[in-house]
């Protein structure tokens, strides 16, 4: 072979090296912040799903700390779109959580999370859409992402994954996320449904979603706004009957001659505009980071120092704040040993945001409802988890009851509370079409984070229906 013939070989041989390189799963044994080895099977590692545009989507797999052989395998995606899986992980249901302190220049550190879900189930938590988290792309059209180019692309994630771990072939898989994932979640089970149905390889054992506070179809989550304001006496008798009479019920889509109702929304926006809509009861606090993620430096220096570029100190959350726990993230994930811990590939991803929806993100929103997926998987036996944090305003539990009712489904199981340590931690109603709601008593819109000693239970023993091996 002379030396031209070489190098066409090794041009040819090329995506295919780069694919096994980027499908190269790590074991991660320790990380910066955690005192000790972690107590936990965690592996990262990159997938490719567009080898033509370079798009190398991000993961996190963390084995049941029960039965790892027998336990259900979750794939969980954060909202956003463009949040980070690590929120999930490290906020809400993963196995360490941040100890929340004044941030004082050292790298922020961890604690063991007692009401983990991974207590329980196989925990994959994936950054998606490209551009989320440490997902990436090596050319400037990869970046494009939307709701269904996601949710296919997700789905080419699945099958390699799990061509690459043979070992949970057979287990349980279910698709889970909030927030924003509930307008892609379904898309992303309905790929699978469709791709066992053609035989696709892997097979893939779907037995069905998991929801929380999911964005769903604008008619009913922003309708039900007004309601919910009404409920939670943040408007009074008066204006909410005025302000359904003047709009007919309907809040989103207002024709522009109608003077009444846009007076009465100003009004109640009047009352509304200074509360935190992810938990109604708990402290607004700015959120600067969102807005202006380019300027966050990633070394380790004072708050004022790292962000001079933002103005006044007085402008960050304030400790104390639920928003001032989303600060330690960055500091944790833009650091160099961090990063080489987790295997990051360096120049991939310069500076990691938490959540890149801030106009960081080109990501069209292509559908409008998921109401048709839902119909379409529970038609094909599927079963779901719905819950809602009933304290949220982003998403209301009242316009999630609402679509839920839609769907026409008989009561198979009438609304009760549910209990832990003898407690009412929420209510729960089941449908015949094999879907569980139940609300959260007293949390907000990412629900384990509000309130994890009663979502686990939730998750293992209260979704049995849902959970075959819950």
């Amino acid at each position: 072979m002379n030396f031209p013939q070489l190098i066409l070989l090794l041009l040819l041989l090329l995506p295919h090296l780069f694919f096994t390189i980027a499908s190269s799963p790590f074991k991660v044994k320790t990380l910066p912040g955690f005192d000790g080895l972690l107590p936990f099977q965690l592996e990262t590692g990159y997938i490719s799903v567009d080898e033509s545009d370079g798009v190398q989507l991000f993961y996190y797999f963390i084995e049941s700390e029960r039965n790892p052989k027998e336990d259900p395998l979750i794939f969980w995606l954060s909202g956003g779109p463009g949040c980070s899986s690590f929120t999930g992980l490290a906020y809400e249901i993963g196995p360490i959580l941040f100890n929340i302190v004044e941030y004082n220049g050292s790298l922020p550190t961890f604690y063991s999370n007692p009401y983990a879900w991974t207590k329980v189930s196989n925990i994959v938590f994936l950054d998606q859409p490209v551009g989320s988290g440490f997902s990436y792309s090596t050319s400037s059209h990869g970046w494009n992402s939307s709701d269904t180019k996601s949710a296919k692309q997700t789905y080419k994630f699945l099958k390699k994954w799990l061509d690459n771990h043979p070992q949970f072939s057979k287990h349980p898989v279910y698709i889970g996320g909030d927030s924003y994932a509930g307008m892609v979640v379904p898309i992303i089970v309905q790929e699978i449904a469709t791709g066992i149905m053609m035989q696709h390889k892997p097979v893939i054992n779907l037995e069905g979603y998991i929801l929380g506070n999911p964005v769903t179809d604008a008619k009913f989550d922003k309708n039900s706004k007004i309601p919910f304001s009404h409920r939670m006496a943040l408007i009074s008798d008066e204006l909410y009957k005025l302000t359904k009479r003047n709009c007919k019920g309907e809040y989103v889509m207002v024709d522009s001659r109608n003077i009444k109702c846009l007076k009465n929304l100003q009004t109640v926006s009047e009352c509304t505009k200074d509360l935190k809509v992810e938990h109604v009861l708990e402290r607004n606090c700015i959120f600067v980071l969102a807005n202006k993620p380019s300027e966050i430096q990633g070394n380790r220096r004072s708050l004022g120092q790292n962000f001079e570029n933002f103005g006044f100190e007085s402008q960050l959350p304030e400790f104390g704040c639920r928003n001032y726990n989303y600060l330690l993230s960055y500091y944790w994930a833009n650091d160099d040993n961090v990063r080489s811990a987790l295997h990051i590939k360096k120049g991939t991803t310069k500076t990691w945001i938490r959540c890149n929806n801030q106009g960081g993100l080109p990501y069209k929103k292509d559908v409008d409802s998921t109401l048709i997926y839902h119909q379409n998987l529970s038609k094909r036996g599927y079963r779901s988890l719905i819950y809602s944090g009933d304290h949220d305003l982003l998403t209301p539990y009242l316009g999630t009851q609402a679509w839920i009712k839609s769907l026409n489904y008989s009561i198979i199981d009438d609304w009760r509370p549910w209990f832990v340590q003898d407690q009412v931690a929420g209510y729960t109603r089941t449908y015949s079409n094999g879907m569980t709601f139940a609300t959260v008593k007293g949390a907000g819109h990412t629900a384990p984070e509000y309130m994890p000693k009663e979502c686990l239970p939730m998750f293992s023993s209260c979704s049995s229906l849902v959970m075959r091996s819950g």
